[in-house]
């Protein structure tokens, strides 16, 4: 069972008033990028908490966990309002299998996020253990609407110094973005419009994926994987896709 670190707020950017990031100031230890803590408040005897993943790599000084408010929740409204030195707490054992040392090696690895499932994306892609191990990374991002699409800057520094072992796709499904597809993560599958564009197939032989976000993306983009005869990564089994649920 985990203990409870304090940590404080550092800062509290909002995207939007439905997206923010904590940026919170603890000593959380030995981590892997990737991997996710739980976030509470204190509440009388209890903790209200939940799990998210760290937008950080684990060399930087202060964690960082991306989030969107869900209204009627119990927790998320309420860190949603933190203040620049407001108290936080944060679980002492960081948990997780969406980091690359589960994933078994191949030449190239796919990273595919919806919403604020990128958060562990930009915590590999900062680190470098990703970039020593794969030949190429594609990272697809997948929104609703433009505004959506964070951590732009992080993604284009990420760009500018990998080159071309480094491969961006976002996607705008309810807006037109020029330079971005327009459809959902599965449809782009399974009309080879993802694939033409990053110009690399997916692929039992070269490629791994990796997904967070939503459950409907998960199922689907896993549906349409084992179609093509992968199947998800187990420590004991291992195999073409390993996932991380948002919920």
């Amino acid at each position: 069972m985990a203990n409870w670190l304090q940590g404080k707020v550092v800062d509290n950017r909002r995207l939007n008033q439905y997206l923010t990031s904590l940026v919170i100031d603890v000593g959380l230890g030995e981590y892997e990028a990737g991997q996710f803590v739980r976030i509470g408040l204190a509440d009388g005897d209890t903790v209200l908490a939940r799990p998210y993943s760290l937008v950080n790599t684990p060399d930087e000084n202060h964690l960082e966990v991306y989030f969107n408010i869900v209204e009627e929740g119990p927790l998320s409204p309420l860190l949603f309002d933190l203040k620049t030195g407001d108290d936080v707490l944060v679980s002492d054992n960081p948990s997780g299998f969406l980091t690359i040392s589960e994933v078994p090696q191949c030449r190239h690895l796919w990273m595919i996020a919806t919403g604020t499932g990128i958060g562990p994306f930009l915590s590999i892609l900062k680190s470098e253990a990703a970039w020593e191990k794969f030949e190429k990374i594609i990272l697809v991002y997948s929104v609703s609407y433009a505004e959506e699409l964070a951590y732009q800057d992080t993604i284009e520094q990420i760009a500018g110094t990998h080159g071309e072992q480094f491969c961006y796709l976002p996607i705008v499904t309810r807006e037109k973005l020029n330079g971005s597809l327009g459809k959902r993560v599965p449809h782009v599958m399974r009309d080879g419009s993802l694939e033409q564009q990053a110009g690399i197939n997916i692929n039992a032989e070269n490629s791994h994926v990796m997904m967070c976000g939503s459950s409907d993306m998960i199922t689907d983009v896993s549906a349409e994987l084992v179609s093509r005869e992968m199947k998800k990564h187990r420590r004991r089994d291992p195999g073409h896709f390993t996932t991380e649920k948002y919920h």
